[in-house]
């Protein structure tokens, strides 16, 4: 990795985009890998929350911007599933030893994604799933467009999405067409690690039944849901971070 002006900022390459990535806390202890969610980046709340946490305990914790997002390089439009969960696989490959798996909307499709690759799973002490959008171009977003943007996708190849969180964003007709070809639930996933999902009832982006659907396609034995009363997708207030911060050390204390 070629050291940034930031000392805590590196890049690494892969598949010829610079991908930005940070590393916190150290030591040979079972440690923390951070998947953001969907225009998310690695600076975020629960992001930075995670990293304080590995700094606090003395344990490693990996975090980086998939291509398209926060610091890296690419364009957000030329990504896919395919394309961020496997950086996803690269970046956790640089990671040594034991890794708790903690991820957030987007994130938490990428990791059960990371989880159904053998040699990962072996490394995955615990998954924590924060809002879980598996397979969200899918079923949180094709299934439910009304028809004129669907064809607005099928004839222009885009369409410009009104965002509550900035600017529209771009869904394209290559998000939704990878995205069958990483679609999970269908068939579920076996999982032999502890798996925590989190969820909020008054999530609009990943509303209650579908991260019901996630747990209900996890197969393992060590699988919980937490719903939180009022909680929204953000999941970011301090009572929200600090069971965030327990449910991910408790995992890895027990590894």
């Amino acid at each position: 990795m070629a050291l940034a002006a930031d000392s805590a900022l590196r890049f690494e390459e892969f598949a010829g985009t610079q991908l930005a990535c940070r590393e916190d806390g150290g030591s040979d202890r079972c440690g923390f890998f951070w998947l953001g969610g969907f225009r998310s980046d690695m600076t975020g709340t629960k992001a930075e929350a995670i990293a304080a946490l590995a700094r606090e305990t003395g344990r490693p914790c990996l975090r980086f911007d998939y291509s398209g997002h926060g610091q890296s390089g690419g364009a957000f439009e030329d990504g896919t599933i395919s394309a961020w969960g496997a950086q996803a696989l690269h970046m956790f490959n640089r990671c040594k030893g034991k890794r708790i798996v903690i991820g957030s909307s987007m994130g938490g499709w990428l990791a059960l994604l990371l989880a159904k690759n053998p040699e990962a799973a072996a490394r995955i002490a615990g998954l924590v799933l924060m809002a879980p959008a598996a397979d969200f171009t899918h079923d949180l977003m094709w299934s439910t467009f009304p028809e004129a943007v669907r064809s607005e996708i099928r004839d222009k190849g885009v369409w410009l999405r009104p965002s509550a969180y900035g600017e529209p964003y771009p869904i394209t007709a290559r998000l939704i067409e990878d995205g069958k070809r990483n679609l999970l639930l269908r068939e579920g996933v076996d999982v032999s690690c502890p798996a925590r999902i989190i969820q909020g009832d008054a999530d609009i982006d990943v509303p209650v039944a579908h991260a019901m659907k996630v747990y209900e396609a996890l197969r393992g034995p060590d699988i919980h849901f937490t719903l939180i009363k009022g909680g929204d997708h953000r999941l970011s207030s301090p009572a929200q971070l600090k069971l965030l911060r327990e449910t991910v050390l408790s995992l890895a204390e027990g590894s």
